[in-house]
């Protein structure tokens, strides 16, 4: 994590730049905040995939062919833009960066960015080529398109990216190269829908990703009284015995996965200080329980204490 307000006013702006050249690749930048400049940069190491979300004001991104040829990781990059706005200038070509869109793009091509006045916030990828699961000269295709964050494979991955992003404390070390894979599976697919090449996606990344799928669908219907394995199959159009075999490669039953869901939702809502006046019965039905005793009962097993004791102390 860095802050350059953490730093003297005169080394904050040359200090950011290095930085985001070790977390992307060498980087001149220019802006009119450069005097006193204000951003924050933090680095995930994912095994060979880096992620690092970034907020700073207005300033302009030059990597030129003398950056390229000085150093190249030969990483496939990706931006999602959570606010404001830019036009990225690459190979002749021009492509306007609105919120909610991936911008693609790779360290081997020389490009400009420049961001709109304002503040902004972007979540930076940084993928091996060779890591893809893809051919690189299709991938070479949606280089400089924009790529929908709020549909289908999109959605994944956006959700990814802002949990990991989010949660720095919930994952441990170890855990960095799995986290890795999932995100590069990700991104391939990402990709792949948008070549429409899907069916070049490896059997290990098709059920990596379909588990995904299944988790956010399961996070988005909690309330269902019929969520089960029969509506989860019906949804993403496979058998009840393979959404079975899914969670069976994880440890887990479908059953034991939805309930510890509804409980963490239904806990997050409990410490929430701004629904204190919802009835914790009220909670426990938007989160899929529907008899108040039961939901009693797994709440007290899951966290060692009551619904309403638990509110009582995170709510002071």
């Amino acid at each position: 994590m860095f802050r350059t307000t953490d730093l003297p006013v005169a080394d904050r702006f040359d200090m950011w730049q290095q930085l985001l050249g070790k977390a992307h690749a060498p980087i001149r930048l220019t802006s009119e905040f450069a005097g006193d400049f204000r951003a924050t940069l933090r680095q995930f190491n994912l095994g060979a995939a880096t992620l690092w979300p970034a907020e700073y004001p207005q300033v302009t991104w030059y990597r030129p062919a003398r950056l390229v040829r000085q150093a190249d990781p030969e990483n496939c990059h990706l931006t999602l833009v959570l606010r404001g706005s830019g036009v990225a200038q690459w190979d002749r070509a021009e492509r306007a960066l609105g919120e909610y869109d991936f911008h693609v793009n790779h360290t081997s091509v020389p490009y400009v960015i420049h961001c709109h006045p304002g503040q902004h916030e972007i979540i930076g990828v940084d993928v091996p080529k060779a890591s893809l699961g893809l051919p690189w000269n299709r991938v070479q295709q949606v280089v400089g398109q924009g790529l929908p964050a709020r549909d289908g494979v999109g959605i994944l991955l956006t959700q990814f990216l802002t949990q990991v992003a989010r949660d720095t404390d919930g994952y441990a070390p170890a855990e960095a190269p799995r986290l890795g894979l999932v995100l590069t599976d990700l991104v391939t697919a990402l990709f792949a829908r948008a070549l429409d090449a899907e069916e070049h996606l490896s059997p290990e990344t098709r059920t990596r990703n379909l588990l995904l799928e299944v988790k956010a669908f399961i996070r988005r219907n909690l309330q269902d009284a019929g969520l089960g394995p029969s509506s989860i199959a019906a949804a993403h159009h496979v058998s009840r015995s393979h959404v079975h075999r899914l969670f069976r490669a994880e440890g887990v039953t479908i059953a034991a996965y939805i309930r510890a869901q509804r409980l963490e939702a239904a806990r997050r809502d409990l410490g929430d200080a701004s629904a204190a006046a919802v009835p914790i019965h009220a909670i426990a039905a938007r989160c899929g329980f529907r008899d108040h005793a039961t939901f009693t009962r797994a709440f007290r097993a899951a966290y060692g204490t009551t619904p309403r004791d638990y509110r009582h102390v995170a709510v002071l």
